[in-house]
């Protein structure tokens, strides 16, 4: 699953020791292991070989071009959602005939930007944006690639939030007008109807959901293909990643051996290529948080203790500007020092960040082992919706990252300094 394993009592990440890292780069500091992000790509890859199927990551996980360069290099294409993630992808090296691009709201700026780099298409979410772009289509005397965003109003049962697939969500369009409205869209001098797409939410732990919405879609795929000569079939990501015990249980640490269960891509690729295989039409998939979710951790030292009447803090140096994930989605992170615990000593205690709100938290009346100030914690599973969530709140500069290869830690983004914090206000005269 990832490359982060305690080696003679130290956690490390690939072959870089992340004390030492942390000694030298300070905290907070994402840390990245680039062979658990390779590893997820392949897996994936290789379990979809039997379909013509291409892989656009979804740029919004983590879009640091280091990253997106590095799947650049293994062939993936690019789901973004804005003009700034197709320039960091043309910027990162990749190809933005490889993008499909997604929202709800692009701008006329964005949409002339994608028509300019020739993206393979926009997935269009409502009807007045495919006349929109058709608008801007004509005005640049080109054709504008389309797929419309269906809506299958498919239960994924996760966080409300990440959600999009139910017809109360703002995505896509409902499925009992979703062929009418392709019509209309087709109809359109300026649009070149291309696919369809589908994308049902966020951290999925069962293959069922993506299984219920692919075969309620199918006759409509089926029949897309027969009217409008469609080429290809995005079913969207949202393959689950581990966030509880995600670290390696034969790395014999404090906490519970038994192990979270993730989708795995055997399980996935096993329901789902039966099914699209018969098609005959490309299969685009967007992951995001697979790819990158576990191969990152938030690094923190231990500031000070707080003991109070009813709670013991333990206050660490990265806050809910850093990663905002528990304070927005409820979202769990495995804690663990990067000392291994020598002792089976544990405590209850709220792991806090400094930044004045009270959501600021990492853990809340979680047992952990005794920390002491001073002391580092890996806050695990941060690859993805950490960083690039992240914010200048309290005016915090912003964390620096590390993408580890075997033994070697590059710089991918300094760390921010107060002068570069404000280096884009000025008083007026």
């Amino acid at each position: 699953m990832h490359s982060f394993a305690y080696k003679n009592g130290s956690l490390s990440c690939e072959d870089v020791d992340l004390e030492q890292l942390s000694a030298e780069h300070g905290t907070p500091l994402y840390v990245y292991s680039k062979a658990t992000i390779l590893d997820h790509y392949r897996r994936l890859s290789e379990g979809m070989r039997e379909l013509d199927c291409e892989i656009c990551y979804a740029t919004k996980a983590n879009s640091n071009i280091a990253i997106l360069n590095l799947l650049a290099g293994e062939g993936a294409g690019f789901d973004i959602v804005s003009g700034g993630e197709l320039f960091r992808v043309e910027r990162a090296g990749g190809d933005p005939g490889k993008c499909t691009f997604a929202g709800v709201g692009k701008t006329r700026a964005e949409i002339e930007l994608a028509l300019e780099k020739q993206i393979y298409c926009f997935n269009a979410e409502s009807e007045a944006e495919v006349a929109f772009i058709n608008e801007i289509a004509g005005h640049l005397e080109v054709q504008a690639p389309l797929a419309l965003r269906l809506n299958p109003n498919v239960d994924a049962k996760t966080h409300k939030y990440i959600s999009t697939g139910k017809s109360e969500n703002k995505f896509g369009i409902d499925f009992e007008i979703i062929r009418e409205a392709y019509a209309r869209s087709a109809a359109l001098p300026h649009i070149q109807v291309k696919g369809l797409q589908m994308h049902i939410g966020s951290q999925l732990t069962s293959v069922q959901p993506f299984v219920e919405a692919v075969e309620k879609v199918l006759p409509l795929v089926e029949d897309l293909k027969s009217d409008f000569g469609i080429e290809f079939f995005s079913i969207g990501g949202g393959i689950g990643i581990v966030y509880e015990n995600s670290l390696a249980s034969g790395n014999k640490a404090w906490w519970d051996s038994e192990q979270g269960k993730p989708l795995s891509i055997e399980e996935y690729s096993g329901e789902l290529v039966p099914l699209l295989k018969p098609l005959g039409l490309k299969i685009i998939l967007e992951p995001g948080r697979f790819l990158v979710g576990n191969a990152g951790v938030l690094i923190t030292e231990v500031l000070y203790e707080k003991r109070g009447a009813a709670k013991v803090f333990k206050i660490v140096d990265a806050g809910m500007n850093d990663l905002i994930r528990p304070a927005l989605y409820q979202g769990r992170h495995e804690l663990i020092p990067l000392k291994e615990a020598t002792s089976s000593e544990t405590e209850v205690v709220d792991v806090v960040g400094p930044v004045c709100e009270s959501g600021d938290f990492f853990a809340q009346d979680r047992k952990l082992p005794a920390l002491s100030p001073g002391d580092k914690i890996a806050i695990l599973s941060s690859g993805a919706y950490g960083f690039v969530m992240a914010s200048n709140y309290n005016s915090r500069p912003f964390p620096a990252e590390i993408l580890v290869d075997q033994s070697v830690a590059h710089i991918i983004r300094p760390r921010q300094t107060y002068e570069e914090l404000v280096s884009t206000e000025m008083v007026p005269s």
